[in-house]
């Protein structure tokens, strides 16, 4: 592709995000915003196919010999963050600075991978490609990702556009939340009787602040966890019953949710309750050919904290796209006009033969 056809991929992009921006779509509120992704494919002489609010094209004359790569990215944001000095839905650009609500996270992407897969669906490639626009990213709902990929045809590696600055996160961190109990006995205050439910509570909420499991990588380092909600009595005089605490758990990728909720389970005398263990960690090799690519094209492979539609792919996946994770989740978030030009062009490098 000659540089003047980036352009003109980037410039379409950069106008379909700016639309995407005056339409809200907050988690589980994407049925405008889907409305008009699949109104738009179709305009564009596509054949998506939807289910909730997620939208997806695959590649005309798909090849049963060839590896299947999807281009994911979601639709829904957050809810606007206190401190916007401009309209969150009003698309605003300042020189090379376009700001809105889900500019950075994940617009950018969105946007320049559904042209790339536009602009590539007839050629012939090495793989097949598939274009997902995923919803309730932000809360790890059950009708996003996790409903639309029984749909597709099997899939082999996934291209994930949160914003990286288009460097390739080649793993991502795992999430696991835990509701903890810690079980006393009601007292008066005043006298010298009961079990009081924080003080059993604090060797427990000290281990978790302390406790390194041995396993760990250079690109996620150890696992963590934080205690960060507590709940415990009922009035003053009253020795509590009972304290409840949330510990967030980050996993690595030398263990999986469930191994580490029984070794946690092991160590402490609360009672522990996992909200779910579904969102794992992930990582792809740094041999995969699409990785050497990314290098090839001025990557440097990192490790990501952060969590995203990753955690549920069950199949090597990797983060790359516009923007930058810092902006996410801020007032006056904004991706660059020249991150989407650069994106374009590299995500055609990374798949063109």
């Amino acid at each position: 592709m000659k540089t003047t056809h980036f352009d003109l991929l980037a410039r379409d992009a950069v106008s379909l995000l700016a639309e995407l921006i005056r339409r809200p779509s907050l988690s589980r509120e994407e049925n405008d915003c889907a409305d008009f992704l699949e109104n738009y494919l179709k305009e564009k002489g596509a054949s998506p196919k939807r289910i909730g609010n997620n939208v997806w094209c695959e590649q005309p004359g798909s090849s049963p010999n060839k590896e299947t790569v999807l281009l994911n990215a979601h639709i829904d944001t957050v809810k606007p963050v206190a401190g916007w000095q401009r309209d969150p839905f009003t698309p605003t650009q300042e020189g090379d600075r376009l700001f809105g609500l889900g500019s950075n996270d994940c617009g950018g992407g969105l946007v320049s991978l559904l042209h790339v897969f536009l602009a590539l669906r007839g050629e012939e490639l090495p793989w097949n490609l598939i274009f997902l626009a995923s919803a309730e990213e932000e809360v790890s709902g059950k009708n996003g990702i996790e409903k639309a990929l029984p749909c597709l045809p099997k899939v082999d590696v996934a291209i994930v556009g949160e914003p990286t600055e288009m460097q390739p996160a080649v793993a991502e961190k795992g999430l696991m939340v835990l509701d903890c109990t810690a079980h006393g006995k009601a007292g008066h205050a005043a006298r010298n009787e009961g079990v009081n439910a924080i003080y059993e509570a604090l060797p427990d909420i000290h281990w978790f602040r302390t406790h390194l499991f041995p396993r760990q990588t250079d690109l996620l380092g150890p696992v963590k966890m934080s205690v960060t909600q507590i709940q415990a009595g009922t009035q003053h005089n009253v020795v509590p019953d009972a304290c409840r605490f949330v510990v967030d758990v980050r996993s690595n990728e030398c263990y999986s949710n469930q191994e580490l909720l029984e070794l946690i389970r092991r160590e402490v005398r609360c009672d522990v309750e996992p909200r779910s263990t579904r969102l794992s960690s992930s990582r792809i090799e740094l041999t995969h050919p699409l990785v050497q690519r990314a290098v090839a094209l001025g990557g440097t492979p990192f490790g990501s904290p952060t969590l995203s539609d990753q955690a549920l792919m069950p199949f090597p996946s990797f983060k790359y796209g516009p923007g930058s994770s810092s902006r996410s989740h801020t007032a006056d978030e904004f991706v660059c006009l020249s991150e989407i030009r650069d994106a374009v062009e590299k995500y055609c490098k990374l798949l063109m033969p």
